[in-house]
């Protein structure tokens, strides 16, 4: 018999549209080629003039550009909402479920400090997270 996760009872996460997980300190937003002809469709553009104005090669991987104040720059800030929702990548879709802020309590703990969803909210029962946290590992 296998332990169970330290969340085993599930988590609460509630999204609240608030925007800061699409801005702030710099970091990375993986996405597959897949990911990027949604996207370039969805904005109506080709995959070439997306790949240049939007993405950014970083050891291999391709990562969406950001502002250089860190915002992603699919990020509205005059609605503070993404430009791309509907498509937006698989790393965006599952926050705050990545197995890195699964780690332990206290990565989640970490986690709520800086989302006003996580830690409030429904609870997400533990198949759910598992299901997100599968989907790409972060």
């Amino acid at each position: 018999m296998s332990e169970q996760p330290w969340y085993k009872d599930g988590l609460p996460f509630t999204c609240t549209q608030c925007g800061d997980c699409c801005t702030g300190e710099p970091g990375y937003v993986w996405v597959s080629n897949e990911e990027m002809q949604q996207i370039a469709d969805h904005r109506g553009i080709s995959i070439g003039e997306f790949r240049i104005n939007h993405t950014k090669l970083v050891g291999g991987r391709i990562s969406l550009r950001e502002f250089a104040n860190g915002d992603c720059t699919f990020f509205d800030g005059a609605t503070r909402k993404c430009s791309i929702y509907s498509v937006r990548p698989a790393q965006c879709r599952t926050w705050p479920f990545w197995n890195s802020n699964l780690e332990s309590k206290e990565t989640w703990d970490a986690v709520t400090s800086v989302c006003p969803g996580a830690g409030c909210g429904q609870i997400v029962p533990l198949v759910q997270i598992h299901i997100q946290a599968a989907v790409v590992d972060i």
